[in-house]
């Protein structure tokens, strides 16, 4: 199995989010769980820039897409 391309780190430094270990920690933990048959894209605490690009790496199942269903999967 390949390693990804990218790491959660740089998820969270394209989001335009603080990357450290202990802010995406803090992050999942404050917005866990989104609701149940909410797509992440549209959970309520994104701004509409990262709504769009994380909606596009999964449509485009591009290479941020794993990444993104990891992020997905921590705030269920």
């Amino acid at each position: 199995m390949e390693k990804p391309i990218h790491d959660l780190s740089e998820l969270f430094k394209q989001l335009g989010l603080p990357d450290d270990r202990d802010s995406i920690e803090e992050f999942i933990a404050t917005h866990r769980p989104i609701p149940e048959g909410t797509l992440l894209p549209d959970a309520d605490f994104w701004n509409e820039g990262q709504q769009k690009f994380l909606s596009e790496e999964l449509s485009d199942d591009a290479d941020w897409a794993e990444l993104v269903d990891t992020l997905d999967s921590r705030l269920r």
